[in-house]
């Protein structure tokens, strides 16, 4: 297999993109906009919409480069509910539909614990198990119609290959379905009776099957083309250091979320309440992790993210120790109940300005869940915030270790996604970031921890590096 067709549905954003794994890179990609629709039952995603893009770009794209397979990547806190026919019995439920916080209390008394999952408590729809029992209470007549529960990249696999599965990075994701200590379904599952509706649980690596008559007939690619059965997008741009570079390390994902991964990390006690958790990895390993709404952040307090910033500028606002602190928004991440201020004024700042404070500020929410999760080591930063000089500079300040360079794009999920095909053709491409670091970054990474942490998480911090000491 050469050319790998990829499907990456993200959040905000669906692609199908093309990943030639002879040079390990992408090579093509058509993209929409992913929305959700607000009429039904609840708002949800127009999966058929999502189909139309998808068989039509891998005809576009096949008739440039011939497909050799392919694969799937999507965001996660998703499950998908099909009847008996394999048609949706429910619609595709938006994760940030408030549906779930009505019965919250309800699912907090049947929810297994912390120390069972790794699943920190979430709002809105962002544990799936919130999902299906808000679900399961609310629609019981259409609920009692559900045959089978898949999770989300699976989904696509199923409509591509006719074939039904779950799979493991998908399950570990912040669901409360999974216990990734023993690697089976969490006490909830089998006390909701859910067990029976799941579909088989493979590895994001496993062939699945063949494309469809059907589905080669839409896409014009050949029947029997091989589909993989697809991963979680965060897992997806952890993979390929996962195969190739040694422990310890952490790869932060931007995207619309921000999600930290550290392997090898040190032993810590993860804080539930602190948006830490257990992830499970392509190989089916726990591994630490900590998200953050860093992307939402961004677009919400940038109006413009292509303004430059000049490095003179950028240490200005630096050694003035203007800051924003958490959380925006509010509800996720470290610091979840924090209400966000501006120790500056905020409406005399220039847009360059604006974009070096944010900047910061997601650097510092970065460097902490790196110091939550135990992470040591290199640190790589995939998407978006890779191209972003202001943020890596901070990062490299607060953490005081080596930041690397990795995909500048969203397409770091895709090329970990193409990985699933084959394993050992996985490179990394990747740089360290080299830029200048001066002490007064340092100082303001000090102050900005002092200002954002309560004093009892900065007592912990220091008893942590006691520990490591």
């Amino acid at each position: 297999m050469k050319t790998i067709a990829v499907i990456d549905i993200g959040k905000t954003n669906a692609k199908v993109a093309l990943v030639d794994l002879d040079r390990f890179e992408e090579t093509a990609v058509r993209k929409t906009a992913n929305g959700v629709t607000a009429d039904g039952l609840y708002p949800h995603f127009d999966v058929e919409r999502l189909w139309r893009f998808i068989v039509e770009s891998l005809a576009a794209l096949n008739a440039e480069t011939p497909v050799d397979a392919i694969s799937v990547t999507t965001h996660g806190a998703t499950a998908v509910l099909l009847d008996k026919n394999g048609d949706l019995a429910l619609p595709l439920l938006d994760y940030e539909c408030t549906g779930p916080d009505a019965l919250a209390a309800d699912y907090d008394k049947v929810r297994p614990p912390f120390a069972e999952t790794g699943t920190a408590r979430l709002p809105v729809g962002l544990n799936i198990g919130a999902q299906i029992y808000w679900q399961e209470q609310t629609f019981p007549e259409k609920f009692a119609n559900v045959a089978t529960i898949l999770t989300y990249a699976q989904y696509w696999s199923y409509r591509l290959s006719g074939v039904l599965s779950t799979e493991l990075t998908s399950l570990g994701c912040h669901t409360d379905l999974w216990n990734p200590y023993a690697g089976d379904f969490s006490t909830m599952v089998d006390a909701r009776g859910w067990r029976p509706l799941f579909a088989p649980v493979r590895r994001a690596s496993d062939l699945l099957g063949g494309l469809t008559a059907q589905a080669a007939k839409e896409s014009g690619l050949p029947a029997g083309l091989p589909v993989f059965c697809g991963i979680h997008d965060s897992n997806a741009s952890l993979l390929p250091h996962v195969l190739t570079r040694p422990a310890p390390f952490s790869v932060v994902s931007t995207g619309t979320w921000v999600v930290i991964m550290a392997m090898g990390a040190r032993k810590m006690a993860l804080d539930e309440a602190r948006d830490t958790l257990i992830n499970v990895n392509a190989l089916g390993d726990p591994v630490p992790s900590a998200r953050f709404m860093g992307g939402r952040a961004f677009a919400t307090l940038i109006p413009d993210p292509a303004i430059t910033v000049s490095e003179d500028m950028e240490a200005e606002m630096a050694a003035r120790q203007c800051m924003l602190l958490p959380a925006v928004p509010k509800g996720s991440g470290p610091f979840p109940q924090a209400k966000a201020r501006w120790t500056c004024e905020e409406d005399a700042l220039t847009g360059a300005e604006r974009f070096a404070v944010v900047s910061f500020y997601l650097a510092m929410m970065s460097a902490t869940c790196l110091d939550l999760i135990g992470a040591e080591g290199e640190i790589v930063v995939e998407g978006p915030f890779a191209a972003n000089q202001t943020y890596l500079r901070m990062l490299s300040a607060a953490t005081g270790r080596p930041v690397l360079i990795g995909s500048q794009s969203a397409t770091g999920t895709s090329l970990g996604a193409a990985c699933l095909a084959d394993g050992s053709r996985a490179r990394l491409h990747t740089e360290q970031f080299r830029g200048s670091v001066p002490e007064r970054y340092k100082v303001y990474a000090e102050k900005w921890r002092a200002e954002a942490e309560p004093s009892e998480c900065r007592s912990i911090k220091k008893l942590n590096d006691m520990n490591r000491l």
